[in-house]
């Protein structure tokens, strides 16, 4: 009998052991898992992005042109490629504004500051429960991107970071498209896109294969 209770013992501490391995591991899997699973859907949504502005670029009139080039800010500039690419990304400009309790954080934790480049004034609700952000950036740089666009995955949801759920692109002239951190190196891709970095970079990143858990 004593020895049938101690190996009763020895079970009972064998999965109480086993347990606490999987509630431990679960959470980190669980993570590990949606992280993959945004990765999938900026890779997809990439690539439509990519294909719609190479179209975009095939089928711009010389009204387009003008009707850019007589803008005179940039809130009219972000009007009309929001124009533009609303078709194409579905979206909803009939609703009301996506809500100022919106605000996306750097991966990081640290908040996007008004007048920082990954700042963005407005939201858009777009498809697939999406939101979507228009940049005028042309007067910054004369070599720099004309616009930038970010995508949070899955919208309101968090965990609304960079790298995590957000992420980005530079748009250039003649419709070229680039994720952000493209011209980064592959040490300064890992340093930014890490727990201690902004994230931002990790469009780029997790395009030429990197890992979020590298």
């Amino acid at each position: 009998m004593a020895g049938k209770r101690c190996w009763k013992l020895e079970y009972s501490i064998f999965l109480f052991f086993v347990l606490g391995i999987l509630l431990l591991i679960m959470p980190v899997s669980i993570e590990s898992s949606r992280q993959a699973n945004f990765i999938s859907k900026w890779n997809e949504k990439f690539n439509r992005v990519e294909y719609m502005f190479s179209v975009i670029n095939a089928h711009i009139t010389d009204d387009m042109i003008k009707s850019m080039a007589k803008a005179k800010t940039p809130q009219e500039r972000e009007s009309i490629l929001l124009a533009i690419v609303k078709p194409y990304l579905r979206i909803d400009t009939s609703t009301v504004p996506v809500s100022r309790h919106y605000r996306p954080r750097y991966m990081n934790g640290s908040r996007v500051y008004e007048g920082q480049r990954y700042f963005f004034d407005d939201f858009y609700y777009a498809e697939n429960n999406t939101i979507v952000g228009i940049k005028d950036i042309k007067n910054e740089v004369s070599n720099d991107a004309l616009f930038i666009m970010m995508f949070d995955m899955n919208g309101f949801l968090p965990p609304n970071r960079w790298g995590k759920d957000i992420f980005g692109v530079n748009i250039y002239d003649n419709g070229r498209v680039e994720p952000f951190g493209f011209e980064s190196s592959m040490s300064e891709l890992k340093k930014d896109c890490s727990e201690s970095g902004t994230g931002v970079s990790c469009s780029y990143y997790y395009k030429i294969g990197g890992g979020f858990d590298e």
